[in-house]
């Protein structure tokens, strides 16, 4: 846990509900990248994108 809050504190700290935010944010990421032909839809593919990999980054330094 220590190591947690050493990673994010606006991230979670067991791998089980770590998933689910990176799956989540990964559904919001294909939702933008299917109307990347409007403007909104590149900026919610690009924020939640972004999204993505911080919390991939994040999930990958949890504890098993």
């Amino acid at each position: 846990m220590a190591t947690t809050a050493a990673v994010s504190r606006f991230y979670v700290g067991n791998r089980r509900d770590g998933s689910r935010l990176l799956s989540s944010a990964l559904v919001i990421t294909g939702a933008g990248l299917i109307r990347v032909d409007h403007p909104i839809g590149r900026v919610v593919a690009l924020v939640a994108g972004l999204l993505s990999l911080y919390w991939w980054l994040c999930y990958r330094k949890l504890q098993h």
